[in-house]
């Protein structure tokens, strides 16, 4: 007889890749309920707590200090990072650490902002003491608001007790989704009420794909001899020289001002050679309304721009005069594409 197993045994045991993906999908669904329940709650107690919390670390004017034990800590490392990149002065400290000196870094006009699910945890005791002591305003994200570190926060985030994603209820997965959440929703609200823009995003983010995006056009522009420029008195003969020199297959046409007035591309060319013309002012086949953008410009806009216009090449103007050129490979080698 047989060992294999029945088409009736195989059908009971859908195999790895289905169990992987209703495993995935179980605990998706359990973090979505936690923050479903998150969100809920911002209709209570939690919306005001939201609000108070970003009105003391305004008022408090100094860092906020990050704090937290095991899980929280991680959590609480990434929601410091997010504050100290949107423009809110931030810095984590080890609690246990705080117990051996770095409670020094904690200064009167800081906000400690503490993380700890139960409440309960021992470690961050000192640090609480601390903030008790010397007047430190404190803000806690937690479960419980009648636990050790809810009863002493000056402003509690409470967030709703909910199932974990562990099937076990041991391993924090939910709870530390919903207080990553927290930490996100504190820092987009102090954003916002700062009215942090773009530009200030990338002071603190000068590297890597993201710094180029946020680079300006003056970083990546060609300047100087590189310029292609004509003057509109110029013939077109010139303009073509001028063109394939520069090798970008575009020059600007400027008036005696210096304002740039129009620009000639290889497709001017084509379209004023199918109609005759020969040679004469460059000024007669010029496009009259040249793309520009200014010096201070981020470069994802100039790219944007760029796609929206359906153009490889654009000016850059201050005062209407061209100080620069951007071609869409000069976006490439920086990595903005």
């Amino acid at each position: 007889m047989s060992d294999a197993p029945t088409s009736q045994a195989r059908a009971a045991h859908p195999g790895p890749v289905a169990e992987a993906r209703d495993s995935v999908a179980r605990t998706l669904e359990i973090e979505q309920r936690g923050l479903e329940a998150v969100l809920q709650a911002l209709h209570g107690d939690l919306g005001v707590a939201f609000a108070a919390a970003a009105d003391t670390i305004a008022r408090a004017g100094g860092n906020v200090v990050v704090t937290g034990m095991g899980k929280s800590g991680h959590v609480g490392h990434k929601i410091a990072a997010t504050l100290a990149s949107t423009g809110t002065p931030s810095h984590f400290v080890h609690p246990a650490e705080a117990s051996h000196g770095d409670l020094g870094m904690i200064r009167t006009d800081d906000v400690v902002l503490a993380l700890s699910w139960s409440g309960e945890t021992p470690e961050l005791s000192d640090i609480v003491t601390y903030t008790r002591r010397f007047g430190v305003k404190l803000i806690a994200i937690t479960s419980r608001p009648d636990s050790a570190l809810g009863s002493a926060a000056d402003v509690g985030l409470f967030l709703p007790v909910v199932q974990e994603a562990c099937p076990h209820g041991l391993a924090p997965t939910t709870s530390t989704t919903m207080q990553m959440v927290a930490g996100d929703a504190l820092a987009v609200l102090l954003l916002e009420r700062r009215g942090f823009t773009s530009t200030d995003f990338q002071r603190f983010h000068p590297g890597g794909k993201l710094g180029a995006r946020l680079s300006k056009a003056r970083a990546v522009m060609h300047t100087g001899d590189e310029l292609p420029v004509v003057a509109d008195t110029s013939d077109l003969s010139h303009a073509i020289v001028e063109m394939t020199s520069k090798r970008f297959g575009i020059t600007g046409v400027v008036n005696a001002a210096g304002d740039l007035i129009g620009v000639l591309t290889d497709g001017d060319l084509r379209r004023a050679f199918k109609q005759g013309f020969a040679d004469g002012p460059v000024a007669q086949i010029m496009g009259k309304h040249p793309h520009s953008v200014g010096p201070d410009v981020l470069a994802v806009e100039v790219l944007a721009q760029m796609n929206q216009s359906r153009i490889t090449c654009i000016f850059v103007v201050e005062d209407r005069k061209p100080v620069g050129l951007i071609h869409v490979h000069d976006l490439l080698r920086v990595g903005i594409v």
